[in-house]
């Protein structure tokens, strides 16, 4: 079993000029070289990751927070869940609810 703060050695290969500044930079922070640049790292990808796009719906748009879910692996076990004897045309009914007065 894996554990998730696992260290791995590896060797890569910096430009003389950034890891001068590098070494400055972790001698005025008082932390060592290796520590800053797992940080510079770290905030990279999370940098990174930001400027994606995303298909999170904007919190204003959803109306019950408390119930709403967009966990896509429940959503897709929802789908089909009823099982009917002949098609059903989800336009059509919406629009007879629609236009239907009782209903409001």
């Amino acid at each position: 079993m894996k554990v998730a703060n696992e260290k791995m050695k590896t060797s890569i290969v910096i430009e003389k000029n950034i890891m001068k500044k590098l070494k400055k930079i972790a001698i005025d922070k008082e932390i060592t070289q290796n520590k800053l640049i797992n940080e510079y790292i770290i905030k990279g990808i999370k940098d990174e990751n930001k400027n994606k796009p995303s298909m999170k719906i904007p919190e204003h748009l959803i109306r019950n927070k408390d119930t709403y879910n967009p966990d896509p692996d429940e959503l897709m076990e929802m789908a089909g869940i009823i099982k009917i004897d002949k098609p059903f045309d989800t336009l059509k009914a919406i629009k007879e609810v629609r236009s239907d007065k009782e209903w409001l």
